[in-house]
């Protein structure tokens, strides 16, 4: 399976990128074709041009090779921390320039952009990774879990993909090595869960 993989944490040595790691060499061992992006490190630039929120047109080649794979992936893989309830800001970026209209869903003709679309992404399943310095009953009383809503209901829904899955860790500032060890071998087991040997 053709499977995107797509970082955004700024720290090379954060456990974002462990949980990277163990994802693209886990898919490897799995034998899929993996497209790896660590936004960071590609310096994608995830601002929105006046014209290409308009037309969807951009001759930003990154933006574009993104879009292209995006469309024809098998599967999603979006690792990232919570921060202020959502995801970084190259990632907020990312969304809004790869996961556009005629790529990710489409409106049918003649509608305004009020109706509801059809989703366009042909992935069988997507995955989502979180980190978190906030207590799991904290962020469900308190904040209501906003990350969950994003990437099922707001994004992956919306583009077409129903077969859903997030994972948290937290709290990772207190977290020790072996607590580590064990989160990793849990993405390891979900990623093999969706996306098994061929």
């Amino acid at each position: 399976m053709e499977i995107s993989v797509i970082l955004a944490h700024p720290y090379p040595e954060s456990f974002n990128h462990a949980i990277y790691q163990t994802i693209l060499d886990t898919l490897k061992k799995n034998g899929h074709q993996v497209h790896a992006h660590n936004l960071y490190e590609e310096e994608f630039n995830p601002l929105l041009e006046g014209s290409e929120l308009a037309t969807g047109q951009t001759s930003d080649v990154m933006v574009l090779k993104h879009r292209q794979e995006i469309k024809t992936a098998q599967g999603i893989i979006i690792i990232h921390p919570n921060w202020w309830g959502q995801p970084p800001a190259i990632l907020k970026g990312w969304t809004d320039r790869v996961l556009r209209s005629g790529v990710a869903y489409e409106f049918e003709e003649g509608d305004d952009g009020s109706g509801v679309p059809e989703g366009l992404l042909v992935a069988k399943a997507a995955i989502v990774f979180n980190t978190s310095n906030t207590p799991e009953e904290r962020e469900k009383q308190v904040f209501g879990d906003p990350l969950e809503k994003i990437w099922k209901d707001c994004v992956f829904d919306f583009c077409g993909i129903k077969n859903f899955h997030r994972k948290m860790f937290r709290v990772v500032a207190s977290s020790t090595p072996k607590e580590r060890i064990l989160w990793l071998e849990e993405v390891q087991k979900i990623v093999n869960q969706y996306f098994p040997k061929k």
